[in-house]
């Protein structure tokens, strides 16, 4: 990693670039994504448009599109109405429109609609009068009036019906002698209170129901067959939070005392029929930070909270805020204390790229400065190691190299075999201060060194320079084809203001930096790559009398503190850059640098999550405040 060397060699590249027949500056059309199509809470696919979003989301169930700037719902096509039958539903039973819940309950007994943005259900249609032929029924025998059920009996010789909220045998067609009859035949019924035999039994089942109704907690088993043929235990319990606070007979009954408590369900045989809980439930891990009706309710509440995530009570997860931004911090060493040192100090981090590697001669040499305990440690403690490996900052060197594919081929052998005898997760690609001449056979390396990398589970992530528009594809920096290639894409969004710069200037201003990170999503590179890199640096400027530019020096964050209060440097606020600007006068030279600090920090991961990039990384460990990473971790 090489924070300003890029910058020194920027006119040769765009010489060598337009030398090259490379063209004019034209502006790329913009690709940038707004919107994403997810289905459930999984991401599928991102669009410019949102009408090309929803275009492509109607062809998923589940789906839904959100704004990517602020995570705005704009669109769904979740169910609204659910059918029930006899307390379970299906997904073929799920409607946007009542009209069409209604049209498909209308064709079915024993049913309910319910709406799933309120509480309770917006239509029943259950039966009152069950019809059975001795102890058997059978599930179309279910009827709405008595009429209806002495209809079908007529059908049914030695038929009777029950009212199913008066538990009662409420009329039949048996004939005084086919009664007589039953009664004189071999008892089969027997009664048992409360789970005990009575020593009771029977052979007229309408004797037997009309003996337990007399006594409360009493079934009727037919003894040949084992089955419970009557019950005087109410099947629909309420429940209030897994309490249940009283039973009926009636579904109606229960509704109508259900309704006068919250978060009550009403349950049979392990089924909900009816319930005032809402149906989808904020989490954050296993813990419920309540229940909402309305999604965008639902949202909302649980954006407050990290972790957290919304699911409906048929467990689908529509919505999640667990996505954490990816930390990857650069040492800028390859010495095995120093990175020690350097990562005991951080929290949240995920990737640490020691310098490990670099390119040492057009042949394809490869100079190893790895350290396999140190990899295998920091691996225990959770700790990804992604090595970086660069070019020396070598033009010359890089294009002789570029143009032999059996350097090339040596050094990826040599490199992937390494990485892979390492255990480590990959591999981070820094090669800067290269030709615009070699743009196509940077690509083309880069390509052929990720697909051998990618055959080995190794990850490939590369650092690229902010750049611009208006010349980046003058340079040897094809965003496009290396974003193809690699895993993860690390914009250099620093050294705006540099060493070589004419007037002095922050390191990296937020709307310079912002800027930078919307010219990368123009080439349509997926967000789920990019990484933005942070300074943890700023620069210094000595200024003679006339305000031009004497020296420079970097000076790392930890060390500003200790250079305000040394000097005494007067500050205010520059909203060119969105920074503190600091000034001072030595010995009758003036001073000024723009502060970076833990707000400056947060503001950089501010644009990274609305932005909804992969993460950021840290030039470099080392230069940071021990309270830096506290704050970090409270954004990741």
């Amino acid at each position: 990693m090489n924070n300003n060397k890029w910058l020194v060699a920027l006119g040769l590249v765009l010489l060598l670039g337009m030398n090259n027949g490379l063209g004019s500056a034209v502006l790329a059309a913009s690709n940038t994504s707004a919107y994403t199509v997810y289905q459930n809470d999984t991401m599928l696919k991102e669009f410019a448009s949102k009408e090309q979003a929803v275009g492509y989301a109607k062809y998923f169930e589940y789906s839904h599109v959100e704004r990517i700037n602020g995570r705005e719902w704009v669109w769904d096509n979740y169910p609204r109405y659910k059918v029930y039958q006899d307390g379970t539903s299906r997904t073929s039973w799920e409607y946007r429109t009542y009209n069409e819940a209604l049209n498909q309950a209308r064709t079915m007994k024993d049913v309910h609609i319910r709406d799933l943005e309120q509480p309770g259900w917006v239509y029943s249609n259950y039966m009152t009068y069950q019809l059975y032929q001795g102890d058997k029924t059978y599930e179309g025998w279910g009827f709405s009036t008595l009429e209806a059920a002495r209809k079908e009996a007529a059908k049914w010789t030695g038929s009777h019906v029950m009212n199913k909220v008066s538990n009662s045998w409420v009329w039949d067609n048996l004939s005084t002698s086919m009664k007589n009859d039953q009664r004189k035949s071999a008892p089969v019924y027997e009664l048992l209170v409360n789970q005990q035999p009575s020593g009771e039994v029977y052979s007229y089942l309408y004797d037997a129901i009309a003996a337990a109704n007399r006594k409360p907690g009493s079934v009727v088993r037919n003894s040949k067959t084992g089955v419970i043929v009557h019950s005087t235990i109410a099947p629909y319990r309420v429940l209030q939070n897994g309490n249940e606070l009283k039973t009926f007979f009636s579904l109606d009954n229960a509704v109508k005392f259900a309704q006068s408590a919250a978060f009550t369900r009403i349950v049979k045989d392990n089924k909900i029929y009816w319930t005032n809980v809402p149906y989808l439930q904020v989490k954050q891990g296993s813990q419920s930070i309540g229940y909402v009706h309305l999604k965008s309710s639902a949202i909302k509440l649980a954006s407050g909270y990290s972790d957290s995530y919304v699911i409906n009570t048929d467990g689908r997860k529509i919505w999640s805020s667990s996505k954490q931004l990816l930390y990857l911090g650069w040492n800028g060493s390859s010495a095995s204390s120093t990175i020690t040192s350097q990562v005991s100090g951080t929290q949240g981090l995920d990737f640490d790229s020691p310098t490990w590697f670099e390119l040492a001669s057009a042949d394809g040499t490869l100079t190893d400065r790895s350290d396999a305990a140190l990899a295998l440690k920091l691996k225990q403690q959770g700790v990804k190691v992604l090595p970086l490996v660069h070019n020396q900052f070598d033009s010359a060197l890089t294009t002789a190299f570029l143009k032999d594919a059996k350097a090339q081929e040596r050094f990826t052998n040599a490199l992937i075999d390494r990485l892979a005898a390492l255990g480590v997760a990959g591999v981070n690609i820094d090669f800067e201060l290269m030709s615009g001449k070699d743009r196509n056979a940077y690509s083309a390396f880069v390509a052929k060194l990720a697909k051998q990398a990618h055959a080995k589970n190794l990850l490939v992530t590369i650092d690229v320079p902010r750049g611009s528009l208006s010349w980046n594809h003058l340079t040897a920096y094809d965003s496009e084809r290396l974003a193809a290639s690699v895993d993860y894409m690390m914009i250099m969004a620093y050294d705006q203001y540099w060493s070589g710069s004419d007037s002095p200037g922050s390191v990296s201003g937020l709307k310079w930096t912002e800027e930078g990170i919307q010219e990368f999503l123009s080439y349509g590179i997926p967000r789920s790559k990019l990484m933005l890199g942070i300074p943890l640096y700023t620069r210094e400027w000595k200024l003679d009398s006339q305000g031009g530019i004497v020296s420079s020096r970097a000076v790392p964050m930890k060390d500003i503190p200790s250079l305000i209060s040394q000097t005494g440097a007067s500050a205010s606020y520059d909203s060119q850059f969105g920074q503190t600007k600091y000034t001072y006068l030595k010995n009758g030279s003036t001073y000024v640098f723009w502060s970076e600090t833990s707000e400056t920090v947060q503001a950089r991961l501010k644009l990274a999550k609305n932005y909804d990039l992969a993460g950021v990384a840290i030039w470099r460990l080392g230069y940071d405040r021990p309270d830096l990473w506290p704050v970090m971790l409270q954004h990741k």
